[in-house]
């Protein structure tokens, strides 16, 4: 077989095929050169999906006469800058974009011209790139003092081929807005604007540098109901930064789709961070949940390699497990600290019920049979089959035992008392259906689903004793030898004194093979083998054994199901009330172990709205 020399037209367009997936693609390297050339305003239109014409404009520092030629060259970029030795370190980028392919990616397969006038500079100049011909630089207008205004028509016309893989117009547009977002959600301080066929479609205004303006940023794309619901992060281990926003587990949705993640300050989708982030949330919702959440990850650029993926859109971390460990205590760390807090949508939702002409329907979330009167019945669905196991209800304390926080009140006599309606879910007033505690607080009424409720109680009090006494184990009648891949065996047994504190004892048994002699109790009978395959799978995906935890964590809150207080159970008051204050000092105790909430809180205010007297 010959070996040839590619000619550089071809080796431009394999490289744009490379970096130019879509017209989503050139917007986003279009918009990096922008950001790199510090910009804060970048306007952006396109037409037609993108296929037909795509305008990225901007107010950076912009390009001389003698820079244009060589922004179209292929491996030419101002990124990146030699030291004192003339060497240039790919382990320090400090900017979005370094490769010095995008330019010259697209004008290979499309007609590029790029009009700019650079900082401090009378004249403005333009160039033109069709089919990776490259033309003269000339004299051009540009409407602002500097900046550059790069334009792409009839993208992919030179390779026609790649025009067959191309989805509708509408979701290439859309496409295009999304990118957008992920530019504007990781640099508040800049405005964006997007228009999609002459139609305004995106007006952001520059935001203040900081957390608050991050917020405000995230709330005019994410909507006002995340900012409502959205608990600060800012965490710091070893020179790792995390900081964002994280969505209460009651503000879910059904897909992923509402999870950005940005490392210094790159989108990116990334395996790690978002196996981290169902990792943090795995407590609080059902797997077919997922948070909304916006998370920012700083840390020195050696530590991170961003070269690993042409369109820059996957990283990789040199420590992965430091990174992963950071993302999923500090989430667990700030979703304690929102204690009972459940999410404002839930009353909302509640409250939309109740006006005239409501007729609930199965929602797109699917969640409509629990937020509004099939609670009851959604319940006994997501648990079949369990039966009264105890005469009266084990709650886990008397309200005579709680000493009075922020309801006290001095009596007249100087002896102290208390309102109960003066705690979060104040006093228990009735039960009704013999499954919702009605309870009145100073400002409204909380509805509390019972089981729910006192079924995320047992499954926190089942993991503190799980850290304070360790995992239990049980010997096998006889150990079992699970064979595995020889790399794979060894990640197992490097990480057995970590199985063991989980219960599971595991030894080397030969190459490419572990021998198991106890595992945990909590497990049962269980498929040793499956089990030991998937913490290796994990070990080779994550660095952590999630498999065991993940199992052990299921246990604890189907264990938890059957320990709870069931629908159908009556209640007596002082039962109710020690379950309303244990709620208070329980974290995460705003949902149940499948991510339903367990109460819903109506303020005087609305309620009275619904009857007219507001």
């Amino acid at each position: 077989m010959t070996i040839r020399r590619l000619p550089p037209e071809t080796v431009n367009r394999i490289a744009a095929g490379e970096v130019v997936e879509r017209p989503a693609s050139a917007v986003k390297e279009l918009v990096e050169n922008a950001l790199d050339a510090g910009a804060t305003q970048v306007e952006v239109q396109a037409d037609g999906g993108g296929l037909t014409r795509i305008l990225v404009a901007d107010d950076g520092s912009g390009l001389s006469p003698l820079e244009l030629p060589l922004a179209v060259e292929r491996h030419a970029t101002s990124k990146l800058s030699p030291d004192d030795a003339g060497d240039y370190d790919l382990l320090h980028i400090h900017t979005l974009g370094f490769r010095g392919e995008a330019l010259p990616s697209i004008g290979s397969v499309a007609r590029l011209s790029i009009s700019s006038r650079a900082r401090g500079s009378a004249d403005a100049h333009a160039i033109l790139v069709e089919g990776g011909a490259m033309g003269a630089v000339s004299p051009s207008a540009f409407p602002g003092p500097h900046g550059a205004r790069v334009e792409v028509r009839d993208l992919f016309y030179a390779t026609p081929a790649r025009l067959k893989f191309m989805k509708s117009e509408r979701s290439e547009a859309m496409a295009i807005a999304e990118e957008i977002k992920r530019q504007a959600m990781a640099h508040e301080a800049v405005s964006f604007a997007l228009d999609l066929d002459g139609r305004r479609t995106l007006r952001l205004p520059a935001e203040r540098k900081g957390p608050e303006g991050r917020l405000a940023r995230l709330a005019s794309i994410m909507g006002r109901e995340f900012q409502d619901n959205a608990l600060a992060i800012d965490q710091e281990r070893d020179g790792i930064r995390l900081s964002g926003f994280a969505g209460l587990p009651t503000y879910n949705r059904g897909n992923a789709a509402h999870q950005y993640l940005f490392v210094n300050g790159r989108p990116v989708r990334d395996r790690l961070l978002q196996g981290a982030l169902r990792g943090a949330y795995a407590d609080f919702l059902a797997r077919d949940r997922h948070p909304l959440v916006a998370l920012y990850l700083e840390l020195d650029p050696s530590q991170v390699d961003v070269n690993v993926h042409p369109a820059k859109a996957e990283v990789r971390f040199r420590d992965p497990a430091m990174v992963r460990g950071l993302i999923v205590s500090g989430l667990r760390h700030v979703l304690a600290g929102a204690g009972h807090r459940a999410s404002t949508s839930v009353a909302s939702e509640a409250l939309s019920g109740f006006r005239p002409g409501y007729s609930p329907q199965p929602s797109a979330e699917g969640f409509s049979a629990w937020r509004m009167g099939g609670w009851a019945q959604a319940a006994a669905q997501a648990i079949p089959g369990l039966t009264e196991v105890s005469a009266r209800a084990e709650l886990p304390y008397e309200p005579s035992s709680y000493v009075p926080g922020p309801g006290l009140r001095e009596a007249p006599a100087a002896s102290v008392v208390f309102d109960p309606v003066d705690f979060p879910l104040g006093a228990a007033r009735a039960q009704v259906h013999e499954t919702y505690i009605v309870a009145q607080t100073r400002d409204g009424v909380v509805i509390v689903d019972q089981h729910a409720a006192h079924e995320r109680l047992v499954y926190e009090r089942m993991k503190v004793e799980m850290d304070e006494g360790g995992v239990t184990r049980q010997a096998l009648l006889l150990p079992e030898v699970v064979e595995l891949d020889p790399a794979e065996a060894e990640r197992v047994i490097a990480r057995a004194d970590e199985l063991m504190a989980l219960g599971l004892a595991v030894e080397a048994f030969g190459p490419g093979a572990v021998l198991v002699r106890e595992t945990p109790a909590l497990l049962g009978e269980t498929d040793v083998a499956g089990l030991i395959r998937d913490i290796a799978d994990d070990l080779s995906e994550n660095g952590q054994a999630l498999a065991l935890k993940e199992r052990l964590a299921e246990v604890c809150s189907t264990m938890a199901c059957h320990g709870s207080v069931r629908a159908g159970r009556r209640l007596s008051a002082p039962e109710m009330n020690a379950l309303l204050r244990q709620m208070e000092a329980t974290p995460h105790s705003g949902q149940c172990n499948h991510g339903r909430p367990t109460y819903v809180e109506l303020k005087l205010a609305d309620i009275e709205r619904l009857f007219g007297r507001r």
